[in-house]
């Protein structure tokens, strides 16, 4: 198998039903890359204990090190993309993260976990580009905003099954030991990374049932296929950068609270109320997953109601609305001294920033031509991992240990950056209205 051959299995016909599954398949491999992603999140204070690091060093691990690879591949993926065969390249990145996603698991030093995280971050690199590629071409204009919402609920059901999972490991040690003698010796947050990465390589096998359809404009026909140089590439988003930098920058913005929120919301829950890492995988965890899955799925209705009034601008005025309503949530989270409470607050906030991504998704793709989707993806993805995983958990953490230097100040911390992070989103999404239903024309 070469990452670049023009395989082809006939004519699929857009909206098919093997068009839906494999927006199902995606899902799922967007599903495991979350989970071999965020599963970090659940191992916090375990790690710190085990390796003896500080917020910022683990915050490191949770952004730093998985953005920078992921920035770095990301355009290689996407212009790889753009050029080759989807498919090929999609399961060899499921085949890496995989596999860095167990040495993790098997890292004893601090620097071993940063170079392994840094490696499942470029090799995600590819999906993104990739799957939003492949269902494009799947779909025509009418329904790509639900393959689409389905698709992105990857991220919402990855995040909480990494907690679930987690959860599950850490309630399960003693048992899994039995069954796998050769990893009785790790510790618990060890095993946990190790059992999470493993299903990956069967992922990995099953992706090899795509087939690579022909590249088709956004109105469901066939086009022709054209190349586009690099120059030409960036020569067409700098003609359009008043629409793109607004949307992209004003939806980075919005990834900060997408990222820093449950990075630091286990610990919160841990260190405000005293709860323990299994309940929070548990609670948490089903929480991120059923609420982010309700918001993402129900994108779309709420673009259909928008359009339905009039509004041609509605991807990205739903992005707008979703921003403004987080940061209403956001202003009494911090004052919230209830458990329960905390719990229903934080379930508006993932309700909210879910809701907007897949009409996002679709906005992009339909303003962007064929073989400029990838690089559009990839540089989509660069901005959301720079801010959102990059930026979002170490200054969360910056202001947690050097303002307010208290552990048990997390709450605040994660109130005030997020909601200055929703805020800029919001005025930013605003200003690129105009500009999309420009673009969109």
């Amino acid at each position: 198998m070469t990452l670049n051959a023009p395989i082809r299995s006939g004519a699929i016909r857009q909206d098919g039903s093997y068009a839906w599954y494999v927006v199902f398949l995606l899902t799922f491999a967007y599903t495991v890359a979350f989970i071999d992603r965020q599963v970090l999140n659940l191992l916090v204070d375990p790690i710190k204990k085990d390796i003896l690091l500080s917020d910022v060093q683990i915050s490191l691990l949770q952004g730093f090190a998985f953005m920078a690879a992921y920035v770095v591949f990301g355009p290689i993926f996407g212009r790889w993309v753009d050029t080759g065969h989807r498919r090929n390249v999609l399961v060899l990145g499921v085949t890496l993260w995989s596999a860095f996603t167990v040495f993790c698991g098997l890292s004893e030093e601090y620097w071993q976990l940063f170079v392994a995280r840094a490696g499942v971050g470029a090799a995600e690199a590819c999906l993104a580009p990739a799957g939003w590629s492949l269902i494009a071409d799947y779909f025509s204009r009418q329904r790509l905003p639900r393959a689409m919402s389905i698709f992105m609920l990857g991220p919402s059901l990855g995040a909480g099954l990494a907690l679930i999972a987690g959860g599950l490991v850490i309630n399960s040690v003693a048992t899994l030991a039995e069954w796998f003698p050769a990893l009785s010796g790790l510790s618990v947050w060890q095993l946990t990374f190790v059992m999470v990465g493993v299903p990956g390589f069967v992922l990995a096998l099953v992706l090899l049932t795509v087939r690579e359809p022909e590249r088709s404009s956004m109105s469901g026909t066939t086009q022709k296929d054209e190349h586009f140089t690099l120059r030409e590439v960036l020569a067409f988003f700098w003609t359009n950068r008043a629409f793109y930098l607004r949307y992209f920058i004003g939806l980075s913005l919005l990834a900060i609270v997408i990222y820093g929120f449950p990075t630091w919301m286990p610990a919160y829950l841990m260190r405000h109320f005293g709860a323990d890492p299994a309940s929070v995988g548990f609670r948490y965890g089903a929480q991120v997953l059923v609420i982010g899955a309700i918001g993402i799925y129900s994108g779309p209705w709420l673009e259909r109601w928008l359009t339905s009034r009039g509004y041609k601008d509605a991807p990205v005025r739903c992005a707008m609305l979703c921003a403004i309503a987080v940061l209403g949530c956001l202003a009494i989270f911090p004052f919230v001294d209830s458990y329960e409470l905390t719990l229903g607050v934080s379930a508006l906030i993932n309700l909210f920033y879910a809701l907007p991504w897949a009409v996002a998704a679709s906005a992009l793709q339909i303003t962007t031509p064929n073989r400029m989707r990838g690089i559009a993806v990839s540089i989509f993805y660069f901005l959301i991992s720079v801010f959102g995983l990059g930026i979002a958990p170490s200054i969360i953490a910056f202001v947690t240990d050097h303002v307010l230097k208290d552990p048990a100040q997390v709450g605040i911390s994660l109130a005030a950056v997020c909601s200055a992070s929703a805020l800029g989103a919001a005025w930013l999404l605003h200003g690129a209205l105009k500009h999309y239903r420009e673009s969109a024309e």
